[in-house]
């Protein structure tokens, strides 16, 4: 019995938490709900247009999906719904099969709910939560950069009341508008802009009432009270009034596998989006998430509310960001928010047949100027210049060659930059901080100094066949250079965390040539498994007990005693002495703080 209630809790944490429910944080849920919902009624409007459907359909993917994530999901604020960036992907992939407004191209959205809600299911019963690894920050901020642009290219068109051509890149959606300024309704032109700045107006004064729904009202009003239709000024329309009847959509197996592409790339973008909120808010709150089970949430939400005529939902950051402001609780403040969709559904849909398209197409711009991020990607040229050219890639691919394929090349672009690492890791020449028995960084610490006829290296990085040729080269070429009389190499593996057997013959091959220019070769540090790897090999019996160290300073030591034994000298005792009389303590120096 015990069993099935760990499972069904496993399945639905609701179970976990539920009971212990009251009125107060109902009372907090409530709110947050209600202020999410009035936010939602107009961006779910404009994000359905902008994926090539008619605005209802942004509602009903305001219903169900709110209703199922709080049953399964482990985030507390997450505020469900469908957002910006996953409804240019669904434009950019069923844009491709069907002409968008079609019949079809809405049964394709719907079907595409239903797939991706699958997969998302499956990768999370597989355990497949580390995949939202693969989409690293960089590919984040150039993915969402381009988003960005391609909505507001997209929306030139109603923006500026004509008629264009629909295309996902970005040039040729420009060229369109430039090609038909001279056909620009003016009416439409201002009405467009001026909600634009309104709603960017009051994003900067942050007033209580979300700027979004207050310029859908005036808009909505003016276009009743003036006539603006009949002027020329594109209008929503009629919108059928209810809920959502149940449906399944229409499946056959040619559509199923054009839509593959976009079904993998679109649940790994909203699993990424999901996960990434998710961990940001629990967080900053102090509770755990489970990427496992908000796959499984994620992709259950998706499968049943494509049973009512849903588009993809995820998770918004801004609306999560109000979701915690307004009070959450839990993650039924989403059942409230639903509440209030389906109370328009049922009563208000009259009021939307005059909302105007250049409001909701400012709402849409506004909504991607949102995605950009000046400051980060400001941060990721200046922490570390590669993943600022992979974000510069994937912003740049995903706006020429297509939103799938930008993802994508993002993905292998950020994997061939830390294969680019791995194979040319960074390699430190040591030396001796005087009265210690450390060993630093030369070119960080101006009081390490080399030890005459030695060369103590620190590997920084596991040691295999992807880079054992650049460190074999790199040891010859320190060994050789100009000016220096090398006697031994003393490489400290402390930091080595892996070696194979290619590598294991890079050091036989480096040990043979450094014998023949009668130059010893000393490991400090080695690590439990890799000294496993070196005596499983045979090497450490090849090369001898007497080439194994704990640490450089023994390893220096060993040296220098047996170079005394040979030449009648007393550096070894002059060593030790001058590291175990106390002296003023070394400090690192303020060149840098790190080794």
């Amino acid at each position: 019995m015990n069993n099935v209630k760990n499972v069904l809790e496993d399945v639905f944490p609701i179970l976990k938490w539920g009971g212990d429910y009251g009125l107060e944080a109902a009372r907090s849920d409530l709110v947050a709900g209600l202020t999410v919902g009035v936010m939602l009624i107009p961006q779910g409007m404009a994000y359905a247009v902008l994926a090539g459907l008619p605005p209802i359909y942004g509602l009903f993917a305001s219903l169900v999906p709110l209703v199922v994530y709080p049953l399964m999901g482990t985030s507390r604020h997450l505020a469900v719904g469908i957002s910006a960036v996953s409804m240019v992907v669904v434009a950019a992939g069923v844009g491709q099969i069907a002409e968008p407004g079609t019949d079809r191209y809405v049964t394709l959205a719907i079907l595409l709910t239903a797939m991706v809600g699958l997969v998302e299911v499956a990768m999370g019963a597989a355990r497949l939560g580390f995949l939202a690894n693969l989409i690293s920050r960089p590919v984040i901020a150039g993915f969402s950069t381009a988003a960005a642009v391609i909505i507001g290219a997209g929306q030139l068109g109603n923006l500026l009341g004509v008629e264009l051509g629909r295309s996902e890149y970005v040039h040729q959606l420009v060229a369109d508008a430039v090609a038909h300024l001279g056909q620009a309704d003016s009416l439409s032109l201002s009405l467009g802009l001026g909600s634009l700045v309104v709603v960017l107006l009051f994003q900067r004064w942050k007033p209580l009432f979300p700027s979004e729904l207050a310029v859908l009202v005036v808009g909505t009003v003016l276009a009743w009270a003036l006539g603006l239709g009949e002027a020329g000024v594109e209008l929503v329309g009629s919108i059928p009034s209810g809920l959502p009847a149940p449906r399944i959509a229409a499946v056959d197996l040619g559509s199923v596998r054009d839509l593959l592409p976009t079904v993998f790339t679109l649940a790994l973008v909203q699993f990424m989006a999901v996960v990434s909120l998710g961990r940001v808010f629990a967080t900053r709150h102090r509770y755990t998430i489970d990427p496992n089970q908000e796959l499984v949430a994620l992709g259950a939400s998706n499968v049943f509310g494509s049973l009512f005529q849903s588009l993809p939902a995820s998770g918004s950051f801004s609306r999560t960001s109000v979701n915690e402001q307004a009070g959450a609780r839990t993650a039924l403040s989403n059942v409230f928010a639903a509440a209030l969709i389906a109370g328009t559904l049922l009563f208000l849909t009259d009021f939307f047949y005059y909302v105007p398209m250049p409001v909701l197409a400012a709402i849409i711009i506004v909504a991607g100027l949102g995605l950009i991020d000046p400051a980060e990607i400001r941060y990721l040229y200046l922490a570390k210049r590669a993943d600022g050219y992979v974000a510069l890639v994937t912003f740049l691919t995903t706006l020429g060659v297509g939103i799938q394929e930008g993802i994508l090349v993002g993905i292998g672009a950020a994997t061939l930059a830390v294969l680019y690492r791995i194979s040319r890791p960074h390699v430190a020449e040591l030396g001796h901080l005087r009265a210690t028995r450390s060993f630093k960084n030369l070119n960080r610490f101006s009081k390490a100094e080399p030890v005459e006829g030695l060369l103590v290296l620190r590997v920084e990085a596991g040691f295999s066949f992807f880079n054992a040729k650049f460190l074999r080269d790199f040891i010859m070429e320190k060994t050789q250079e100009e000016g220096r009389n090398v006697r031994a190499v003393v490489l400290d593996g402390m930091s080595i965390n892996y070696l194979d057997t290619t590598a294991v013959e890079s050091l036989e091959e480096i040990a043979n040539t450094l014998d023949e220019w009668e130059v010893e070769l000393h490991f400090a540090g080695l690590t439990g498994p890799i000294r496993d790897v070196v005596e499983d090999s045979g090497l450490g019996s090849w090369l001898g007990e007497e080439h194994f160290h704990i640490d450089p300073y023994h390893a220096v030591l060993h040296i220098l005693e047996r170079w005394d034994e040979e030449e009648g000298s007393d550096r070894a005792e002059a060593y030790r002495a001058e590291v175990e009389k106390e002296e003023e303590e070394v400090q690192p120096t303020a060149e840098s703080p790190f080794t």
